[in-house]
Parts: structure tokens; sequence; C-alpha cells
């Protein structure tokens, strides 16, 4: 039976300001507070409300045939709610339908697997903890911005203890293989992979309104026989887009919405099921290994990585971001670590391109690739200033290397300390736990234990028969002094 995966990425660009060289040493706040809470309130009422909305529909009107997966940037949760929380709201509303899984990739929507592994680590950790603490489930499956991925990525992802990762089904990786069935990584099997069909992807997230494409317009019915009358054993097809695709790249006068709405019937009607994509990695078997020796990404015809680094000037700018990680990772200045996150999102990069795009780039403030560049690298010079100068830049390579060594240490033997008082905890709640069974199981007819505990009482009554004593003493005492006056 064949089945659907449905995804949606929902990430944030953090803009920045214009950033002049004499700024260097002298303002350290690089952000366009105006640009950044228009947009995200523009795409929060133009696509992500009504798509949202048109999700929660959806899974209530199918009682949990419809299932989708979602996956948040940190960086962009953090502008969702300052600037639009009533996105929070939804996303949260859609959870309590559990027919959604929530994602894990990294915090800042950068580059990081490219360049420093720790770095990689941290942020990606990091952001599953922060999507357990809003949605109450750690995320089980991986997705690397972008869907960068290779086979050293896949290893690492493996080694956080993710099931699953989403990428690219690339024409140059797969050759003859088909993206429509799980593979695992070459070089740890346990990691399933799944392979986005960007054909079928693209009809919906570029091509949906576009009226000059031979088969506009669209219609779920014709969406739903396209994916029927695939050959038999190609049974997961994996759609995977931006959820601003709803909404703003295909408007939603072109109906969008409404042809997302009626997938699921549709759907049903031919015996096909929507699945998440635990679901897929947890059941369903990997046919082989799949080898991906470069990096692969979803963006442009040559699905790899040179929108972000193809020139001289991104490979300038990246290199030096990341000559700092090791600086960067072991301050606990609050502002460093903030301005680290929004500094390495891939749309700085991307800004920086010189390749011709089928698909238009707003290049935002700046006016070409050479503008973006010389503003990010003002804005970098400074951000380097201050981490040199918690960290300066002579330090040894060893003793860095020592005191990495060390923090790292300390933070592996907090960790293990941590279980290891959870474990007592739990082993306390069983034993305090069995306690009371016994007492309550045999009490009352065998050993009444109600006379033994009313021992305690006794003390009490004991007061109370010393009490009338003193009474007593002063009657008796009484009669005398009436009998004496008898007497005199």
């Amino acid at each position: 039976m064949k089945t659907i995966c449905l995804y949606f990425e929902m990430h944030q660009i953090i803009h920045l300001k214009r950033y002049r060289f004499f700024d260097i040493g002298r303002d350290h706040y690089y952000y366009d507070d105006y640009e950044n809470e228009r947009s995200i309130t523009e795409i929060a009422e133009r696509s992500y409300v009504p798509a949202l909305q048109t999700l929660i529909a959806m899974a209530r009107e199918n009682d949990k045939y419809f299932k989708v997966a979602i996956s948040l940037s940190g960086v962009g949760l953090e502008q969702l709610e300052l600037h639009a929380p009533q996105v929070i709201d939804l996303l949260q509303e859609l959870n309590a339908t559990g027919c959604v899984e929530f994602l894990c990739e990294p915090y800042s929507h950068g580059l990081a697997a490219l360049a420093n592994e720790d770095s990689f680590r941290e942020e990606s950790l990091r952001m599953r903890d922060k999507i357990k603490e809003l949605f109450g489930k750690a995320p089980k499956v991986f997705r690397n911005s972008s869907l960068i991925y290779s086979d050293e990525i896949g290893a690492q992802v493996a080694a956080m203890g993710f099931k699953g990762m989403l990428t690219e089904g690339a024409k140059h990786i797969l050759g003859w293989k088909s993206p429509h069935f799980i593979y695992h990584c070459s070089l740890n099997p346990n990691l399933k992979l799944l392979l986005r069909d960007y054909k079928l992807s693209d009809d919906i997230s570029l091509r949906f309104s576009d009226s000059s494409w031979s088969e506009y317009p669209l219609y779920a019915d014709t969406y739903m026989d396209w994916i029927a009358q695939m050959p038999e054993e190609e049974q997961v097809i994996n759609i995977f887009m931006e959820l601003s695709a709803l909404g703003i790249f295909q408007p939603l006068s072109s109906n969008i919405l409404e042809f997302l709405h009626a997938l699921p019937q549709c759907a049903r009607e031919r015996g096909i099921t929507f699945s998440t994509p635990t679901e897929l990695c947890t059941k369903g078997k990997s046919v082989a290994p799949l080898e991906v020796p470069y990096n692969i990404s979803w963006v442009d015809e040559e699905r790899d990585t040179s929108c972000w680094l193809g020139n001289a000037m991104q490979r300038e700018a990246f290199n030096k971001l990341y000559s700092v990680a090791d600086r960067v990772r072991i301050c606990n200045d609050r502002r460093i670590k903030q301005d680290w996150d929004y500094l390495q999102a891939s749309n700085n990069f991307r800004f920086m391109t010189t390749k011709p795009a089928s698909v238009g780039l707003n290049r935002g403030i700046y006016d070409n690739p050479y503008d973006a560049f010389t503003n990010y690298m003002n804005i970098l010079g400074d951000f380097i200033n201050r981490v040199n100068t918690l960290y300066p830049a002579d330090i040894d390579n060893e003793e860095l290397n020592s005191l990495l060594t060390t923090i790292k240490n300390q933070g592996e033997e907090i960790e293990q300390k941590d279980k290891e008082i959870e474990r007592l905890q739990k082993q306390l709640e069983k034993y305090t736990g069995a306690e009371p069974a016994p007492k309550k199981a045999a009490p009352a007819a065998k050993k009444a234990p109600a006379p033994k505990k009313a021992a305690a009482p006794k003390a009490a009554p004991a007061p109370k028969k010393a009490a009338p004593a003193p009474k007593a003493e002063p009657a008796k005492k009484a009669e005398p002094k009436k009998t004496a006056t008898k007497k005199k």
C-alpha cells in the first residue's frame, strides 16, 4: 500500500541592518528590528496562520488518517514567539490532534555540519530539547538545514541518537534508483533515510499557480492519480516543502489551500495512506545503503551547497565565521551566543551568491552579492573582536584544546551524575512505593495495626488523667478548713 510522508519546514530569516566599517567596535547590535517584525508578521498572516488552520481542519476531519511532519528552526521560533505568538498557539493546537510529528534541525538553520562537528551537535541537541519543551516529545527524526546531507553528516546524526533523516532524492546520487524507497546511511545502517520526490514536491511549491505550466490547473484528484499510477513496489512518496509555499510562493488566491484540504479524501479513495517519518523509519525496512560522498541539498538545479559556498566571497565569510566556533562554544555570554546563532543562518551566505537562480532571490537590503558580503564582513569583524576579548586569538591551540577537553569532560561527568541521580530517584520511588503496599494488604484482619499506632495517643491521655488530680486535691483541702472553723 502506498503511503505519503508530507513534511513542511518553518524558518524565518533574521534581517541584518546596514553596518558600516566605522561602526566596528562602537555598535554591537546588528539587526533590523523593524524589518524582522514586518516580515514575520506578513508571513504569519499570509501563510502560517491560514496554512496551519487548514492542517488542523484536515487532521480533525480525517480522524488520524491524515498525518503531517513539521520542523522549525530555533531562530525562526524565537521570531514567532516575539512577534507572532498566535502561530505557536496554532502549532500547539495541531499537536493536540495527535496527527503531527515535529522533527529536529540545527537551531540556527546554519551550515555548522559543513564546518564544525561539535557546534553542529550542540545546536542540534539544543533544538531537540526546545522541541520537547514546547510539544512534549523529543524528536526521533532529523532534517538538516535545506536537507544538506553526506555520509559523514549521516554518521554524526546517527551518533546523536536519531533513527532517521530527511534528504534530497538527487538524480546524480540515485542514478537509476527511485526515491520511493527507504534507504540507510552507508556509514551507519541504523540511520534510515527518506528521500524527497522533488518533482511532486515542486509541482505544489513552485509550479502550482504557473499558468504556463502544462499541467495547470492542478487538481487534487489528478495529483493523487499520479501517485496511484506509480509502480506497485514504489510505496513511499516523500513530499517535502517550506510551509511558506502555501500563501507566499503560491498565493492564497490560487486555491492552494483548497487543493491541500482535498488531498486526504482523494488519497483515501485510491487506497493511499499518510505516514509520519518516525513511522516509516521504525516500521519500514531499508532496501539498500545510499552512498553520498559529497554534500547534497534541495536547493537549485545542482542540488549541492554551491548556493552558499560557490564563490570566494562566500567561502571567505564562512571560514572567518567558523574560525571562532570553538571559542564561542565555551563562552557563557548570552549576547554572543545569540549573535552566533543569527550570524550562522544560511541565508546570510545565500545573499552573497553570484549564481543565476531559476527562482527569484530576494536579497533584502542588499543591492548585489558584493554589498551583502561587505555588510556581513563588517558585522563579523565586530563580532570576532568581541569573542577575542573574552578568549584572545593568541591563545595556543593546545591551551584552547585543553580547555575544551576539560569542559567536555565536565559536561560528560555532569551528565553521568544526572543519570545516576535519576536512576536512584526511580529506585527510591519504587522502594517507597513498595513499603505501603504490604501494610495495606494484610493490615486490618491479621495485625490490626490500629492498636500499635494507638501507642502514641496513650501519651496524650496521660495529661488528661493528671489534670483531674489537681482538681481533686483542692476539694480535700477545702473540707479540713470547714472542720477547723467548727472546732473553734
